[in-house]
Formats: structure tokens, C-alpha cells, sequence
């Protein structure tokens, strides 16, 4: 196995960047930019800490990344599993990397900052829905913001009805559960309460 270990031998493996994926990287969020996060229902969240790398989903109602300014977003977070893995790890290392994706188009937007969380009670609060306000808000001040092109997720057919993979041919989460605990957690009563539960935590 031959593997690279300079950054000389990767240049003279691909090459430089040409203009064009150089000039759309900018330090602030043009309109343009804006579009795509206004529309977009779900991001991934990168973060680092000291027990290593943490790459989260992030999905609300389309817009629900707020544009307080060019220089910065707020996210609201949610009720979930109370890992918080992604929070712990912005606390020690506020370095963040976001990934927006918008349904049906291939181009995607990505921003890099940095992160802190957010507990004032009237931020919280604006971001209320079904009247429960964000359990806190990630305040991300922008490093760098540009746009990918469609190239991934047009080989991946992401949005191809056609290539859409039927659950039912998955584990499913109760499954899962069951195996990776050694059957200390009953998967089959897991997968019957999950709708329910998943229905009053929502939000």
C-alpha cells in the first residue's frame, strides 16, 4: 500500500485549486449564501474535542439556522438523547464546521466558525416552537462561508425517489439497540414505543 504523506505529494497528485474554488470562499454571509441556509431543514454539525472528532444532524423546519448578521448564525437545539457530544465538545474547542443541505438541489453550503451556547432565556425563547423554547442556542461567529458543488450529490442520486432505500430492508433502532447492549434493552419493545415517544419529544 502506498500512502501519501506530504502535502507536496498530494498537491502533485491533483493539483492546484482553480479560481473558481478559491474566489467563493468568503468571511462573511452574502444573500446569495443566505438563500441556501433560509432554505435549508437540515445541517451537519462538526465539532472536536478532547475525546476526538463528533459529526451531528441538525434538522428543524427550513430556516431554523437564524441569520443574526453577515458574521453570524444561531442554532437552536433541541430535545434529544442528552449525549450532547457536539456541546460538550464546543465548550472545550469552539472550532465548528457546518454542512447545509437544501432537498432537491445538488449544491450545498459549508461554514466554518466558532461556537458558543447560548442559555439567555429570551434568546431561548425566540426560537420557541409548540411553545417550547430552544433548550439552548449555538451562537456560531463565521470564519468562513462557501458553497460545494452539486459533483457528490449528483453521483449519489441523493434525491432520487428511484434510488431511495426501503427501511424495511435496514435494522431497525430497536434492533440495533438489542445487539449493540447484548439484549439488556428489548428492541421489539423499543421499536413499538419509539413513534410515541418520538412524537412528545419533537420538540
Amino acid at each position: 500500500m502506498s500512502d501519501i504523506s506530504s502535502v507536496e505529494q498530494l498537491e502533485a497528485l491533483y493539483g492546484l485549486p482553480g479560481e473558481t474554488s478559491l474566489v467563493k470562499e468568503l468571511d462573511h454571509i452574502i444573500p446569495e449564501y443566505a438563500a441556501f441556509i433560509e432554505a435549508s431543514p437540515f445541517v451537519s454539525l462538526a465539532t472536536s474535542g478532547p475525546e476526538g472528532l463528533d459529526c451531528s444532524p441538525r434538522g428543524d423546519l427550513a430556516g431554523f439556522v437564524r441569520i443574526h448578521d453577515a458574521r453570524t448564525l444561531m442554532m437552536p437545539d433541541r430535545r434529544g438523547n442528552n449525549r450532547a457530544d457536539s456541546l460538550k465538545n464546543i465548550i472545550r474547542d469552539p472550532r465548528v464546521a457546518l454542512l447545509f443541505l437544501v432537498p432537491g438541489s445538488g449544491t450545498t453550503l459549508r461554514v466554518n466558525g466558532r461556537a458558543r451556547i447560548s442559555v439567555d432565556t429570551e434568546l431561548c425563547a425566540s426560537f420557541a416552537v409548540e411553545c417550547k423554547p430552544a433548550r439552548s442556542v449555538t451562537v456560531i461567529d463565521v470564519d468562513a462561508v462557501y458553497f460545494q458543488c452539486a459533483r457528490a450529490i449528483v453521483r449519489s442520486e441523493l434525491w432520487n425517489p428511484e434510488r431511495h432505500v426501503d427501511p424495511k430492508s435496514l435494522p431497525t433502532p430497536g434492533q440495533l439497540l438489542a445487539v449493540t447492549s447484548r439484549e439488556s434493552i428489548d428492541g421489539d419493545a423499543y421499536d413499538r414505543e419509539w413513534p410515541e415517544r418520538a412524537r412528545k419529544s419533537m420538540w
